[in-house]
């Protein structure tokens, strides 16, 4: 379990494509520190298991569906990524809920910069548009974010200066694809509801 406070953002230093998967090797010095085989940390909002561990840098396995249903795809050696390691229990959660699990995939559609922040379109797959909400969560690449606006297709975050620097938003432009995961909660209620739907 994640919170989408990104702890780091951390560099592909090699990839090695295998016949139905890929092998990352990346470089993150603080998600690293006390790292062993078969620990999460989520790579641009994917949960991935540490394979192996040497120094600052780590190398995860990411299979096919992985691959076809995020972002991941995309990345090649000197690609920068936002890493965060698991919550652990008893800590503050400073986003929101966040289960690594990518949702979707979302393209940058429009940067408005302004003195102190920054407005961000991006849109949204239309499976994925009951879910999102004004004020609300979502997940952008690993990062805990509030919706501004939602519409059918598309929505709107604002990004703090923190936010552009120490994280890939900070460097996507129009037309980078984004994963997305959205509220988990929602998703519940919506099967419970729909559940007391057909038992009425």
């Amino acid at each position: 379990m994640f919170t989408g406070i990104v702890e780091e953002l951390g560099e592909v230093t090699a990839v090695e494509e295998l016949d139905d998967a890929c092998r990352f090797r990346l470089r993150g010095p603080v998600v690293t520190e006390g790292a062993k085989h078969g620990d999460s940390i989520a790579v641009n909002g994917v949960c991935l298991t540490v394979v192996d561990h040497e120094g600052d840098e780590f190398t995860a396995d990411v299979m096919a569906e992985t691959l076809n249903r995020s972002s991941l795809g995309v990345l090649t050696t000197g690609s920068r990524v936002n890493l965060e390691r698991p919550t652990a229990v008893g800590a503050r959660l400073g986003g929101h809920i966040v289960q690594g699990h990518v949702d979707g995939t979302g393209e940058i559609l429009e940067r408005k910069p302004s003195e102190h922040w920054e407005i961000v379109k991006i849109s949204l797959p239309a499976g994925l548009a009951r879910y999102v909400v004004e004020k609300g969560s979502i997940t952008v690449d690993g990062i805990s974010l509030t919706v501004v606006d939602a519409g059918p297709d598309f929505f709107t975050v604002s990004l703090i200066p923190t936010t552009l620097a120490l994280t890939t938003l900070g460097l996507k432009q129009p037309g980078d694809p984004v994963n997305l995961e959205v509220d988990v909660i929602a998703k519940y209620v919506e099967r419970l509801l729909g559940d007391r739907e057909v038992t009425r």
